[in-house]
């Protein structure tokens, strides 16, 4: 075998190894390792002992030192196996843990004495454990909860060290948003109940909605590509599959993100006017949507572009237009064209825009938001159809827009020819769900995306 696996070694009665023609050992794979730990070169216990010992029986040309060094040691191998491989040339025997011996098949058991110890005769494939250590690959591969387990503890431990990568990635994925969360409550705390809180409330919206894509991109760019470039060193030795190294990094990463967008909405919570925790649960749920699908669409984009910074400027301009094209925030969805507003039904945003919307306008117990005046000097006392051309005659005439959220909402989400209604756009538990549908898509697109051969030359840039 040319390249044998860690797999096959429970399999293998016996083993030889040649060098140039010379018998570096040949003998019981078992008695293998205790041979080569006897002469001094016991195998790591994480590595392939059949690869391990027959990278040592290969002569290394990477250089004139190498090639004369490597020839000296396997002479040396070839000499120590004549003196002292005798007894395991033929013997395949071994002992394994309680003083039992175990005999190979291949072997005559009367031959053989037991030597006042019990003895099994058959096929096992018992490793030798006597008094020793035996490399891990011996047994086999590990099952997949017990990989994925093995990855979670070490991208906690990876995450959770004093050193300053570690602190880094803690604080972006915990205070990233909350900071920025905080920042949006000083530049929108002291909202005062005039006309213009209807558009200062669009802007809060917005950037609540950007804040939770544009910090997402931002912790996944710095935190992900250190997690994918492990998995693309250890995959080509086949350790663990895609959707597997994926499923540990999720694990990771969703707990914080659950933390730091709970965090973050508490801080702006304080600023919608709302007042029981289960607002303020949606409130932060659809963000969490938000930030989740904003994750996976980076993760997505690391696959196949290795420079970090490049992957997140590339999710920043896809998110950008989702943000413009579908939030209602920017633009109003009455004065998109229909192929434009059939687009909308393509993005995430439509549904966490019209949710929080909604959320902020729609709840008809706001009386602070009813009739409300242009300012401290102009009150609206007459109330004015929400019309199309009434809102642009109100505006003129009356200086008030919006008699209530309500009519807000009409012109955010209403079009000329009432082709969507309203009660069927702003359907608080559908857009939830279709939000949360968005991310959870993505992420099982993600998984099997890693599933799929790579061309060899995006594999060449993750060979380092």
């Amino acid at each position: 075998m040319e390249k044998p696996r860690s797999d096959v070694f429970p399999f293998l009665d016996r083993v030889a190894y040649l060098c140039l023609g010379d018998v570096v050992y040949t003998g019981g794979t078992r008695l293998m390792l205790d041979y080569f730990r006897s002469i001094g070169f016991p195998c790591p216990e994480l590595e392939n002992p059949l690869m391990y010992y027959l990278c040592l029986s290969t002569v290394d040309r990477r250089s004139r030192e190498r090639f004369i060094e490597s020839n000296h040691q396997i002479a040396a191998l070839v000499e120590k196996f004549k003196l002292e491989g005798g007894p395991f040339r033929h013997k395949t025997s071994t002992m394994a843990p309680g003083g039992v011996q175990i005999i190979d098949t291949g072997a005559d058991p009367m031959q053989m004495p037991s030597m006042g110890v019990p003895t099994a005769v058959g096929g096992s494939t018992t490793p030798s454990l006597a008094n020793n250590k035996v490399p891990l690959s011996a047994f086999g591969r590990p099952n997949a909860f017990t990989v994925a387990f093995t990855l979670y503890m070490r991208n906690l431990a990876a995450t959770f060290n004093l050193h300053v990568t570690g602190l880094t990635h803690i604080f972006l994925r915990l205070l990233g948003l909350p900071v920025f969360h905080l920042l949006l409550w000083i530049f929108y705390s002291g909202m005062e109940d005039y006309q213009r809180t209807f558009v200062t409330r669009n802007g809060l919206i917005f950037n609540c909605l950007a804040g939770a894509y544009f910090v997402a991109i931002i912790v996944t760019a710095s935190t992900f590509p250190a997690f994918r470039t492990r998995y693309y060193q250890e995959a080509q030795e086949g350790l663990y599959s895609g959707p597997l190294f994926l499923l540990s990094y999720w694990l990771l990463a969703v707990p914080f993100a659950v933390v730091s967008v709970g965090a973050a909405t508490r801080i702006t919570f304080l600023l919608t006017g709302f007042h029981t925790a289960t607002d303020w649960l949606l409130f932060g749920a659809v963000q969490l949507a938000c930030y989740l699908l904003a994750q996976q669409q980076t993760i997505a984009l690391l696959l196949v572009v290795r420079s970090s910074f490049t992957a997140a400027i590339i999710s920043i301009y896809m998110t950008i237009i989702y943000l413009m094209l579908g939030s209602g925030t920017v633009r109003a969805f009455h004065s998109l064209s229909d192929w434009l507003l059939y687009l909308t039904y393509a993005t995430q945003c439509r549904y966490a825009g019209a949710f929080l919307n909604l959320q902020m306008f729609g709840n008809n117990n706001w009386v602070n938001l009813n009739g409300l005046p242009r300012d401290l000097r102009t009150n609206c006392t007459a109330r004015i159809p929400q019309t199309q051309d009434s809102l642009a005659a109100a505006s003129t005439s009356f200086g008030c827009r919006y008699a209530d959220g309500t009519a807000y909402l009409k012109e955010r989400y209403g079009r000329d020819d009432d082709s969507d209604d309203l009660s069927d756009m702003l359907e608080l538990d559908v857009n939830l769900a279709v939000a949360f549908a968005f991310p959870v898509g993505l992420a099982i697109f993600n998984s099997l995306l890693y599933l799929l051969p790579l061309p060899a030359f995006i594999k060449a840039k993750f060979r380092e």
